[in-house]
């Protein structure tokens, strides 16, 4: 497994696992029809430093973003997304990709990480609190499953 910072060249093999995780509107807050060039510049943002993973074939199989969380005297606090495509979880992608950017965030100065709005049925919740994650606070019935119906979006956060 490679874990390299993306070009722009990466965003056709990003899209299609992207897509596939927001239209399914389990886990992320964004528009379950969010259009590509949308996806694209949320996603990729030049304010953003993007990440891939690649398997043993070269196909991109996850990627993530690390980003400040806030602006100004804030701003050594980082915030990151991820995606693994469904069809490759289960197997460590998560987890090392993970790892790597916390690593990356402490190593660009940053004193901590947090995520503003993890779903609380998202399986990922069991990955942020092995890896030292904790739960500020809970939004009650805030996210719109499209199965569990009303469920919380949890603030994370982890200390770098």
């Amino acid at each position: 497994m490679l874990i390299r910072e993306a070009t722009p060249d990466d965003w056709p093999r990003i899209w299609p696992f992207w897509h596939r995780i927001v239209a399914a509107g389990e886990t992320y807050a964004w528009d379950r029809d969010t259009s590509e060039e949308d996806a694209r510049s949320l996603w990729m943002h030049p304010a953003k430093r993007v990440y891939v993973t690649e398997d043993g074939t070269g196909a991109v199989v996850a990627s993530a973003y690390l980003t400040p969380n806030y602006a100004g005297p804030a701003a050594r606090i980082a915030n990151a997304g991820f995606m693994v495509d469904p069809d490759r979880a289960g197997r460590g992608t998560g987890r090392a990709l993970a790892e790597h950017v916390l690593a990356a965030a402490r190593a660009e100065g940053y004193r901590g990480m947090v995520f503003n709005a993890v779903v609380e049925t998202n399986p990922a919740v069991r990955l942020w609190t092995s890896l030292g994650f904790t739960i500020l606070g809970t939004v009650p019935d805030a996210f719109e499953h499209p199965r569990d119906g009303r469920v919380g979006l949890h603030v994370m956060h982890r200390a770098l």
